[in-house]
């Protein structure tokens, strides 16, 4: 059995207000490509299929264009599982259809599973249960067993896993029972299937980026890698953006990451599915494709100043990136400096001014405006806007009570609105 892994789509998100429907939709392209020429036949999404839990209706209409032209009438597997974003109710709203087609929504743990009939020459369940399937593929000689638990938190286990608040008691509680759940699940486990794992959490060690909303607190949902089942030939994870394996297991144990960059912190990262080859009783064979579609996300740091980014625009450097400019300046900006800027590029997604050190300064790194304490960035303002004349100890007094005066009203008008209902957001 020749199986894809993939997961983290995240339909619907964007970058800083900037619409990638169309990166997306390239993407979806690009795997059912991928899927036909690599004969695929069961394809895995390990959770985060949208963005938000409410999504769009182009969202939603993009996931089910996808779900449908990967399943291809029923001739290849689907299994899908619901990660942290994604809201278990609204994704498995179409099963009754999807089942008939060979597709499998899982959006609770626990969730029954059972037997489909879709006809002959169709993807089926043979056999299920909570959390479990065992999936029949046409043109294949044997079965997968799989154990498919979407995102396990405790709210959706609907389970209090510890009587603690001690976040190592927390850990404990929460590492035990998945333990026990994938022990359950790995009991369908036989010799003559291929047995799977797919799940949506954050194994400790996994190398994180700025895109992924947090799903451990203080650790506490951060599990083991021991908790897996160990009949389990391949394990397909999702929730990290990074492709990676996860260490210290017997079998291949992998995040498959998004298929597109969500932040710049994913810089330089290569973007890519995983293909898994594997036969009942068998080591699996795990291979990575490379994905083409999407965006780069690229920073800049520009040194010599506006100037400098004018030129790089006028060499067409970058010019189908998403990118974060990172600017130069002795002085602020004008605001026609800034709609330049702006203008100029239409993957400029950041733009972030760094102050260079006065030329009679000794310290003459840049430095970034919002790492400087309130009293500097006065100083540094009043210097650039008066030819490098210092203020006088009085005027920076003044300043910070006013800065403060101001702050105060604020954070009284915010409570005031917050008593009203009006702070809500």
């Amino acid at each position: 059995m020749r199986i894809l892994h993939t997961a983290d789509w995240h339909f619907g998100k964007t970058i800083e207000g900037r619409d990638r429907l169309a990166e997306q939709q390239a993407f979806v392209e690009e795997l059912c490509g991928i899927c036909a020429d690599e004969r695929i036949d069961l394809v895995l999404v390990a959770g985060d299929v949208f963005q938000s839990p409410n999504p769009s209706a182009a969202a939603e209409e993009l996931f089910y264009y996808a779900v449908d032209r990967l399943a291809e009438h029923g001739k290849r597997g689907v299994v899908i599982i619901a990660g942290n974003h994604d809201n278990p109710d609204r994704l498995c709203a179409a099963s009754p259809l999807a089942s008939r087609l060979g597709i499998t929504l899982a959006g609770l743990p626990k969730e029954e599973l059972g037997p489909t009939n879709p006809g002959i020459g169709r993807v089926h369940r043979v056999n299920g249960g909570p959390s479990w399937l065992e999936l029949a593929v046409p043109g294949v000689d044997h079965t997968a067993v799989i154990a498919a638990l979407p995102y396990p938190s405790e709210g959706r286990l609907k389970e209090l896993l510890s009587q603690s608040v001690d976040d190592k008691d927390i850990r404990q509680g929460y590492n035990d029972r998945l333990a026990g759940l994938f022990g359950v699940l790995g009991a369908q486990y036989r010799c003559d299937t291929v047995n799977l794992a797919v799940s949506h959490l954050y194994v400790r060690g996994g190398l994180e980026s700025d895109s992924e909303n947090q799903i451990q607190v203080g650790g506490a949902y951060a599990v083991d890698p021991l908790v897996f089942p160990a009949g389990a030939q391949y394990i397909a994870l999702g929730h990290l953006h990074r492709p990676q394996y996860v260490g210290g297991m017997a079998a291949p144990c992998r995040y498959a990451g998004s298929p597109l960059a969500y932040s710049f912190s994913e810089t330089g990262y290569a973007k890519s599915v995983t293909i898994v080859d594997v036969q009942p009783g068998q080591p699996a064979e795990v291979r990575e494709v490379h994905l083409a579609s999407g965006k780069p996300l690229v920073r800049w740091q520009a040194s010599g100043g506006l100037a400098q980014v004018r030129q790089w625009v006028a060499d067409g450097r970058d010019k189908n990136a998403w990118v974060e400019v990172e600017i130069e300046i002795k002085q602020a900006l004008t605001l026609d400096e800034i709609q330049e800027l702006r203008a100029m590029h239409p993957g400029f997604v950041t733009i972030r001014p760094v102050f260079k050190a006065m030329d009679n300064e000794q310290d003459s790194r840049p430095v970034r405006l919002n790492s400087m304490p309130l009293k500097e960035l006065f100083i540094r303002f009043y210097e650039q806007q008066n030819g490098g004349l210092k203020p006088d100890d009085k005027l920076v007094e003044l300043f910070l009570e006013l800065s403060q005066s101001i702050v105060a009203e604020d954070t009284d008008e915010s409570a005031e609105d917050d008593r009203h209902g009006e702070g809500a957001v």
